[in-house]
């Protein structure tokens, strides 16, 4: 049995500034993503994107996962609590973010910059897919340092109790989505864009590969809090939320290599 470190949220006081780790996480995302998309740039020619434009769909991007994730969060999981505490919405830095709020929030903003661009909206969404692992990864591990969204409990030996839980060993499910969402779907995305592929192609490989691996890691963590637990099947939310991502990946890669 392992003891969750109970790392303090926050990283670095400047004055009466307090940096919290989640937040510092997202700017390791954010980093990344230009980095990545930098590299993109250089290596793969054929996208037709310039560094200009990357910092563009950075800041096009940065609002759609704040402004859909914290949105999602309040609508999907907790609508309750956040209803009757209003104010809550706004702290951010105290985690609680839905990947699939920012998702929405992402194809939104993307949509806008698309239009912006002159570009097919599909084709940005190409180029941005494999950069969206590792941010993330960086929000997994965000969730591990707040010691939030653990997982099931488990009598496995790395099974890990979490401060704010109930003493329980359980699956450091934090750590599993990051090698899964983060790693796995980054080395996959990575090395099926490297060569030039139909339009749509690397979008709906990206629909299917994080609608499974959260599928599959939702089996470890713990049902989320609010009017959700398991629900129909013994199915949780994520995961449902996750099946229609697996679907619409599976028509979008087969309409990108059967359209002329």
């Amino acid at each position: 049995m392992l003891i969750h470190p109970q790392f303090d949220p926050v990283a670095i006081h400047l004055g009466p500034l307090a940096v919290h780790w989640y937040g510092l996480m997202y700017l390791l995302a954010f980093g990344l993503f230009l980095l990545l998309g930098r590299l993109r740039i250089q290596t793969q020619p054929w996208n037709g994107w310039s560094v200009t434009q990357l910092d563009d769909m950075l800041f096009y991007g940065v609002l759609g996962v704040v402004l859909g994730g914290r949105l999602g969060e309040v609508l999907f999981y907790e609508p309750g609590y956040y209803f009757s505490h209003p104010l809550e919405i706004l702290a951010v830095w105290k985690g609680g973010m839905s990947f699939h709020g920012g998702f929405l929030g992402v194809l939104v903003a993307m949509a806008l910059f698309a239009r912006k661009a002159g570009r097919p909206w599909l084709a940005l969404m190409d180029f941005v897919a494999p950069l969206v692992p590792p941010g993330l990864a960086a929000g997994r591990l965000g969730n591990f340092i707040n010691g939030e969204l653990w997982g099931r409990p488990t009598d496995v030996t790395w099974g890990m109790v979490f401060p704010n839980a109930d003493g329980v060993p359980r699956h450091p499910s934090q750590l599993y989505e990051f090698a899964l969402e983060g790693v796995a779907l980054f080395v996959l995305l990575w090395l099926f864009s490297r060569k030039e592929r139909p339009i749509g192609a690397v979008s709906g490989v990206f629909l299917i590969g994080y609608g499974a691996f959260r599928f599959i890691g939702e089996f470890f963590r713990n049902p989320d809090n609010g009017i959700f637990g398991l629900m129909t099947f013994n199915v949780s939310m994520g995961q449902w939320l996750s099946l229609p991502m697996i679907l619409t990946g599976v028509a979008l890669l087969r309409w990108a290599y059967r359209k002329p």
